[in-house]
């Protein structure tokens, strides 16, 4: 194959000239019939060959001079093209795309075309917040004479799981962390401490069944999701009890905005790479609750059903989510979904009496030497049918929900009352303070008893999230589904709801997020429930405050160099740091520096892009499998990490050092 240079360069550019000037090799687009060239050129078509011969530069480079005929060079002609139109040929910023075609033009550029779930055997990264890829870029304005930033999303890499599975690997490779402090109350204020420790009780582990050295600390991280839950498994594989997550709906407004005609396939494939991790981070007798709405709950049913089971589903809870009414449907909803599974519907099964919400206690105001109490007949529903046992008793005649052996007994225990012709048990508060009753899938003001955009307003500021979640939702789902110290995981934390409710109901959380408020909303949030906040389900708890949790960050490498490209504001800031990427950030293997900064960069073609058009090249000339430091990279010069950092990545991973 020809050695891409400046030369090959150039003469690509005659190759592509001389091809678009050929009306069968071009679409309406006026882009190259790649596929229709390399076949024509395998047949020996002479509409083809005929031109290439013609050119005398093109003659000398793919036809071989045998007596007074010349033989076409196919492969290495076929290997040309292909080398010169991939995404890495910056000479014509042709940025062709690896994926699904229809002839020539991509399924994605064609409008008439949709595929289900096109993307199934893909792993997508998949940024969401701003600072994610190439989010803000600046355009000239001639009328104006300035440069206006625009914004747009970049173009999300899909590793396919058997063509990049070293891509994968990587990908996956649990990651460093850096920025690790400790929030707690340190006499009547709650401010970070850097630490690099992280608390592992071993009495706490010994009595939920985990190993002694399990992390018990609560725990906030910022970064992608997909590259946290990866990272969380080697300390916490089978140890999450329960997994609430309320992702992006979908909705076209909110933050999952990937603008494509594979945007359903795209969120499909967005939530199957987490589901299937976050599957393996839950015990077996753990739980899956997914808040979602109408727009992907009956498709997302049907994906969890894949990844878990169909026979692990348990239910469709619908919960009122609004009580005001649309006029934008013909049928206004005023519900939302909670898709509830288990990792393993035979064991939670045998455990169900676990299952359901404490009683109301308030009738139990009856009280004798041993505690408060009510009266509750003795007599068995149902009668014959139901098999109960029929005998006289204390001169009554009936059907009785208890054996005559075990009535007499409880009447010398003094729990059996004659009142009248009926016979009553005495049923004491404290024994129904340990059951629990069966609910339904219906959950409305009776279940919910507080207004999640009030419980944040009260906490923090009018305003302050959109759509937040409501408290009681989350203390009804913690409530029938983990136990104190259980561990709660939300890697779509959002608000921080999640998170607050269950430091309020003492149980472990980890919560994950990847949008910069995670800062100024989630972690505030949980700073006001340590110093003892009163809004939400506080007053129903007891809450009084205290506690702490330790927040952390996915170390970013690439992501980086992603923010200093988006933060140009002209071509000459851009090429100005491009030095700085080459030595300091991971490109892709087979990018070639010096012609790049040497050759290309100078082009007049180039200069004259747009700033978006330049910036985009210069993103797809990183390697976006390298976004973050892998742990296994922290001691690297170029890593960035502290000397904390460092600690704290190692202590999480329970790394030990040489000699220890």
């Amino acid at each position: 194959m020809l050695e891409n240079t400046p030369q090959t360069n150039s003469l690509y550019v005659k190759i592509e000239e001389l091809l678009k000037s050929i009306p069968e090799l071009v679409t309406e687009e006026k882009e190259l019939r790649y596929n229709k060239i390399k076949e024509m050129a395998e047949n020996g078509d002479a509409v083809l060959l005929i031109p290439l011969l013609q050119n005398a530069e093109i003659k000398n480079a793919f036809f071989t001079p045998i007596l007074d005929s010349f033989v076409f060079k196919t492969k290495e002609f076929k290997e040309f093209l292909d080398y010169s139109s991939s995404n890495n040929s910056y000479s014509q910023y042709l940025g062709k795309k690896i994926g699904l075609y229809c002839g020539d033009s991509a399924l994605t550029d064609r409008n008439e075309v949709v595929l289900n779930f096109p993307f199934k055997d893909c792993v997508l990264e998949g940024g969401q917040k701003k600072e994610d890829g190439l989010d803000s870029y600046f355009k000239y304005d001639e009328k104006t004479g300035e440069y206006v930033k625009e914004e747009s999303k970049r173009c999300e890499v899909f590793f396919n799981e058997i063509l990049a599975k070293d891509e994968i690997d990587n990908l996956f490779s649990p990651k460093a962390f850096c920025n690790v402090k400790r929030y707690e109350k340190n006499n009547s204020e709650v401010e970070p401490v850097e630490t690099s420790d992280f608390t592992r009780d071993a009495e706490i582990n010994k009595n939920r069944g985990l190993s002694e050295d399990t992390i018990t600390d609560n725990l906030i991280i910022k970064g992608n999701n997909l590259l946290a839950l990866h990272s969380l498994k080697k300390e916490f594989e089978g140890k999450i009890k329960l997994i609430y997550i309320d992702p992006p709906y979908n909705t076209g407004s909110d933050e999952f905005k990937y603008n494509d005609n594979f945007n359903h396939s795209t969120w499909l494939t967005f939530m199957k790479n987490r589901l299937e991790v976050a599957r393996d981070l839950l015990r077996d007798d753990g739980v899956l609750f997914v808040s979602l709405d109408d727009k992907e709950n009956h498709y997302c049913k049907i994906l969890i059903d894949e990844i878990f089971g169909r026979s692990n589903f348990i239910a469709d809870i619908c919960h009122k989510s609004r009580g005001s009414i649309s006029n934008d449907k013909i049928i206004s909803p005023n519900h939302n979904h909670v898709l509830f599974y288990a990792k393993n519907e035979r064991i939670i099964f045998s455990k169900r009496d676990e299952f359901g919400i404490k009683k109301d206690l308030s009738t139990f105001k009856v009280k004798d030497e041993n505690g408060y109490y009510k009266l509750v007949p003795v007599d068995g529903p149902g009668g014959e049918k139901k098999g109960n046992p029929y005998y006289t008793f204390l001169g009554i005649t009936n059907y009785w929900r208890f054996s005559e052996e075990r009535m007499k007994k409880m009447y010398e225990e003094g729990l059996i009352v004659k009142k009248g012709n009926s016979l009553l048990q005495k049923y004491y508060k404290s024994k129904a303070s340990e059951s629990r009753q069966t609910i339904t899938t219906w959950w409305d003001e009776g279940f919910l008893t507080s207004s999640a955009t009030s419980d944040l307003k009260e906490v923090l500021w009018e305003g302050a999230f959109d759509n937040p979640k409501n408290e009681s939702l989350l203390e009804l789902i913690l409530e029938i589904s983990t136990k104190d110290s259980d561990i709660v995981l939300d890697y779509h934390l959002g608000s921080g709801t999640t998170a607050a409710v269950a430091h309020k109901m003492n149980r472990q959380y980890i919560g994950v997020e990847q949008m910069d408020y995670i800062k100024t909303i989630s972690c505030e949030r949980l700073k006001k429930v340590i110093e003892g906040e009163q809004g939400g389900i506080s007053k129903s708890v007891d809450w009084q405050g205290g506690g702490s949790f330790v927040y952390m960050e996915l170390a970013e490498k690439n992501e980086k160099a992603m923010q200093l490209i988006s933060a140009c504001k002209n071509y000459d800031e851009l090429v100005s740091i491009f030095n700085t990427l080459s030595t300091k950030y991971f490109l892709h293997y087979n990018v070639r520096i010096n012609d790049f900064i040497n050759k290309t960069c100078k082009e007049e073609q180039f200069k004259n892009l747009s700033l978006k058009k330049q910036k985009e090249i210069f993103c797809r000339m990183l390697d976006l499998n390298q976004l973050y430091v892998n742990c296994d990279d922290r001691n690297d010069k170029d890593s960035g990490l502290s000397e904390n950092d460092i600690k704290a990545t190692e202590n999480f991973y329970q790394i030990q050092k040489d000699g220890e």
